[in-house]
């Protein structure tokens, strides 16, 4: 009996339930509308000073390096340095030795003594002739003229001699290989008994020396930047393997063109005090930006990176352009970037590579 009052009471609240004024919610359709209207977020290209100064990465470099290689044939008599001797300009490194010199040397020299004979005896005709030829009638206009003629030519032929004399002393001298400049000996590739030729740059050198009593800082400029930065102005770097200690410094010169790698290359002279620095040692360096220079910025999240490119979505008129970028410095929430855009220009945030160029934005 008690169950069936549950019943009747159920009943008839359906029935009142149904028969109301009021009429069921289309929720699905509300959500709907909510989930368009909030597809997309925008956000917009702003236009301000990101830093006073841009970290570029730098790298030592000594400031004069030579490959030393032969010049003539021959084979390592004495060698004087080995690797890590500090040198001074003019010093002698090594002695190379040529037997087939001496004797090319002896030849030249016999050659040169017997054109230096023939030219004397030449001379001494000569001047016979030109007394003899006082005398009227004596001796023929001609036979002076071919005196002079053959004296000539024997000592032109002397001149000849001794040149080739001298020059194979000079190469001779070749035999003995001197320090350019002051510095330090980092590689030695031969030993004493070696044979050694003269070859190309890309084949092994005898020895390497490099002065690092001065060293470069090659800093290379990204091409975006470099009407933002200032180059009058003193920089400071610290290197990686000395944290701790900054080091402030003015550019020394400038490449004035861009490379390969659009990027142009300034370098700044480091006094290597102590002998600390190492060539090949990494910095951290920080140039002055021009004073007011301002960048673009973009939200991080609008970035879209895939393996081709990086770009940001604008909207124009309703419809999605896809712009190329390239990035610059960057913070913690936004990003300078380098591309066509412009101050104000409308983006999409939180875009994704599902959104097409021509695209309807909303």
């Amino acid at each position: 009996m008690k169950y069936r009052s549950y019943l009747l009471i159920a009943a008839t609240v359906l029935f009142a339930a149904c028969s109301g004024n009021q009429k069921p919610v289309d929720l699905t359709g509300q959500s709907n509308n909510s989930k368009s209207a909030g597809k997309y977020e925008f956000g917009t290209v702003s236009e301000k000073a990101l830093s006073s100064s841009a970290n570029l990465p730098g790298q030592l470099v000594p400031f004069n390096e030579v490959n030393l290689f032969p010049k003539v044939n021959g084979f390592v008599k004495q060698l004087f340095v080995d690797r890590g001797s500090v040198v001074k300009r003019g010093q002698l490194l090594m002695i190379l030795e040529a037997p087939e010199m001496e004797s090319q040397l002896q030849a030249a020299s016999s050659r040169y003594i017997q054109a230096q004979e023939n030219a004397e005896a030449s001379k001494e005709k000569y001047q016979r002739l030109k007394e003899a030829a006082r005398e009227p009638g004596s001796v023929s206009p001609l036979d002076l003229d071919n005196a002079n003629s053959k004296m000539k030519a024997d000592l032109a032929m002397a001149q000849s001699e001794h040149s080739n004399v001298e020059a194979v002393r000079t190469m001779q001298g070749y035999l003995r290989i001197y320090a350019p400049f002051d510095g330090m000996i980092v590689q030695r590739n031969v030993s004493p008994g070696a044979l050694v030729a003269p070859g190309k740059e890309t084949d092994q050198p005898m020895l390497i020396i490099q002065d690092i009593n001065k060293m470069r800082l090659t800093v290379y400029i990204p091409e975006d930047y470099i009407d933002k930065i200032d180059l009058s102005q003193p920089v400071k770097f610290i290197f990686n393997a000395m944290p701790g200690q900054e080091y402030t410094a003015k550019i020394s010169r400038s490449a004035n063109a861009l490379g390969s790698m659009r990027q142009e290359a300034v370098e700044i002279d480091v006094i290597n005090q102590g002998g600390k620095l190492k060539p090949g040692m990494y910095a951290e360096v920080k140039i002055p930006m021009v004073s007011g220079a301002k960048s673009l910025l973009v939200p991080n999240s609008s970035i879209v990176r895939s393996t081709e490119k990086e770009y940001v979505v604008t909207v124009r008129k309703g419809k999605a352009k896809l712009v190329n970028i390239k990035e610059g410095l960057g913070s913690n929430d936004a990003t300078e970037v380098f591309g066509d855009l412009k101050p104000n220009d409308k983006i999409l945030l939180h875009a994704s590579d599902e959104i097409k160029q021509g695209d309807n934005i909303q």
